[in-house]
């Protein structure tokens, strides 16, 4: 009898320290979405949003009306097509996204480190690991908050200004684009808070997150295309007979690595359903091929691993960050 009141005393107090666990991170998960929904910078990066929103959303109904379009995706369109000057809403996303992400992770922990507030806030009950991943999902609700809310009201002014409704399928392709967006913007915050983690000051993590990103979306095509060249050579005719496909797969496979071009090439296919292949087709693979549309199942099914790619290099980034800040000594300076 005594065993077993001393082995239900225990469950009861291990229960219980999950509870008070999962309680100081629910309750460190609002401090941070307050505190960050508050700031000046979340402010900006609003206005940012919104602006680019508003900009694109002109371009594209400007260049429907102008070319008077007859596809079967208009509504579409409306998130994809670029004005005369103005990018699409979905190359603002590719491209400003990631300022976002790094904008509101670069100083999450290396700002507490500075002011000295991180050892009194791993001095409270709650477990060590509820503060990072606190942090990240806080920082991941305001990015889904955004970037819903910024598609949902670019729909309805669409909706208002041209009159074109949405059916089921493209409303579930919208969800998919947006949904690729949180993950894809999500990667860039796990990585800007990885260096938050491993850079003692915030000036440094921020420079260090913008030359990552600057790397992937500039130079790692550049990068790409010269190991690509190297392995398989097409500067001769024999090299462009026998090494044209081997040399375009490879460089396809090594910018997928990339997430910029990752979620590029996933959101753009989701986008047009005219996209049947996302790999390299030859010839001979087009010979009887019949022109249409694909299905919103069949294009779920060409982008799934872009998904999984996408959400993988995510967890990659946290998870180092992660490992980072539980291995840390925290100290007072």
């Amino acid at each position: 009898m005594k065993k077993r009141t001393k082995s239900a005393d225990g469950s009861k107090e291990r229960s219980s320290r999950r509870v008070s666990g999962y309680t100081g991170l629910y309750a460190l998960f609002r401090k941070e979405m307050a505190d960050q929904l508050r700031s000046r910078r979340f402010l900006l990066l609003l206005l940012l949003i919104g602006a680019t929103s508003i900009a694109s959303l002109y371009g594209a109904v400007t260049s429907l009306l102008e070319a008077e379009s007859t596809s079967d995706y208009m509504f579409l369109e409306l998130y994809t097509t670029s004005g005369n000057s103005i990018p699409s809403f979905m190359y603002f996303v590719a491209l400003l996204g990631p300022i976002v992400g790094l904008a509101l992770g670069f100083d999450a922990i290396n700002s507490e480190r500075q002011s000295n507030t991180l050892n009194r806030l791993v001095a409270q009950p709650i477990y060590r690991d509820s503060i990072i991943i606190g942090k990240f999902l806080a920082g991941t609700a305001v990015i889904a908050t955004v970037i819903y809310s910024m598609g949902i009201l670019l729909g309805t002014v669409g909706v208002l200004t041209t009159g074109l409704k949405p059916d089921g399928e493209e409303i579930m392709r919208i969800f998919v684009f947006l949904t690729f967006t949180v993950i894809y913007i999500a990667f860039w915050l796990a990585l800007s808070i990885f260096f938050s983690v491993v850079c003692r000051h915030s000036a440094t993590s921020a420079l260090t997150s913008i030359a990552v990103w600057i790397f992937f979306s500039i130079f790692m095509s550049l990068l790409a295309t010269i190991i690509a060249s190297a392995v398989y050579p097409i500067d001769t005719q024999y090299g462009m007979m026998f090494n044209q496909l081997k040399y375009y797969t490879l460089k396809q496979n090594l910018n997928r690595i990339s997430p910029y071009y990752l979620y590029s090439e996933a959101v753009s296919t989701i986008m047009d359903p005219s996209v049947r292949s996302v790999n390299v087709v030859t010839t001979s693979q087009l010979v009887g091929a019949i022109s249409g549309y694909l299905s919103f199942g069949q294009s779920l099914l060409l982008i799934w691993p872009h998904l999984v790619g996408l959400a993988a290099e995510m967890l990659v980034a946290f998870g180092c960050s992660y490992v980072g800040f539980m291995r840390q000594e925290i100290r007072t300076n």
